[in-house]
């Protein structure tokens, strides 16, 4: 165990970086997983990456919530999808090989990147935006700033994404925030801070969902020791990660998650052809 000692300052990198554009840090730790322990079964790494996201996420989502920045009542919408998503994606884990996970992963962290730079997600975190929708939900929320927020949106879109961000996001092990965290600020019209808030709640829901089949699985036993010490930098990093979402703006959150996704598409990519 001594000789893996430097996951912690890992796990401290991950988390920060994680909690500041709300993704949970999984898809930095999985393909950084991959390249350290390349002979690893995927599935016991995916079961690691998945559990420390959810530390993670349950730390950052504590630091947020001090903030009032998570919006409760879209987040436990959207996780009722999530869940169910998880449970399948950490399932079927198992059948997929080490080229096939490798491609299917580094594919998507290239066309959400592509995305999110064609089509830059714009949003004033001030603005009420309210759209027509045939099924509309509407939440309000203030944060301890003083910063109010009303945010309409379409729950069926909203509940339908959770369930492939809760899949794929189990499966792959990479938390799910990538996608979550885009969708709600480019699609649903949340604001960048309020977003990635809430996709820490959703994270920390989902991701404890996931790991729980993998215990179940027996598969993440064969992590235990790297998951703690991963872990115990997380929990640290995701607090150091929320206090710089103050100093942040929206736009630099997501250009900053816009360039890692595609360095590690890219890498992975490279590392499976």
């Amino acid at each position: 165990m001594f000789d893996l000692l430097w996951l912690a300052p890992l796990g401290f990198v991950v988390g920060a970086f994680g909690t500041l554009i709300g993704a949970g840090g999984g898809f930095i730790l999985m393909p950084i997983l991959v390249l350290l322990f390349p002979r690893e079964d995927r599935e016991i790494l995916t079961s690691i990456s998945l559990a420390v996201v959810f530390f993670n996420a349950l730390s950052g989502s504590w630091a947020y919530f001090r903030k009032r920045r998570i919006d409760f009542k879209s987040g436990l919408l959207f996780s009722t999808a999530t869940i169910p998503g998880a449970i399948l994606g950490a399932i079927t884990t198992e059948y997929l090989s080490i080229t096939l996970f490798d491609i299917i992963f580094g594919v998507l962290m290239l066309i959400i990147a592509i995305v999110m730079v064609v089509k830059p997600p714009i949003h004033n975190p001030t603005a009420n935006v309210v759209r027509s929708h045939r099924f509309t939900y509407t939440t309000y929320l203030i944060e301890a700033s003083g910063c109010s927020h009303r945010i309409s949106y379409n729950p069926v879109v909203g509940i339908g994404v959770s369930f492939f961000v809760g899949y794929l996001s189990s499966l792959l092990g990479i938390g799910g925030g990538i996608v979550h965290v885009p969708f709600l600020v480019m699609y649903l019209d949340f604001p960048v801070h309020i977003a990635t808030a809430t996709s820490h709640f959703m994270l920390a829901i989902m991701a404890l969902a996931g790991t729980v089949v993998h215990i179940l699985n027996g598969t993440f036993t064969h992590g235990l020791y790297r998951t703690v010490l991963l872990a115990a930098g997380v929990l640290i990093g995701a607090q150091v990660g929320a206090r710089l979402s103050d100093q942040v703006t929206g736009a630099w959150i997501m250009r900053g998650l816009a360039l890692a996704l595609g360095f590690v598409g890219l890498r992975i990519l490279w590392g499976a052809v």
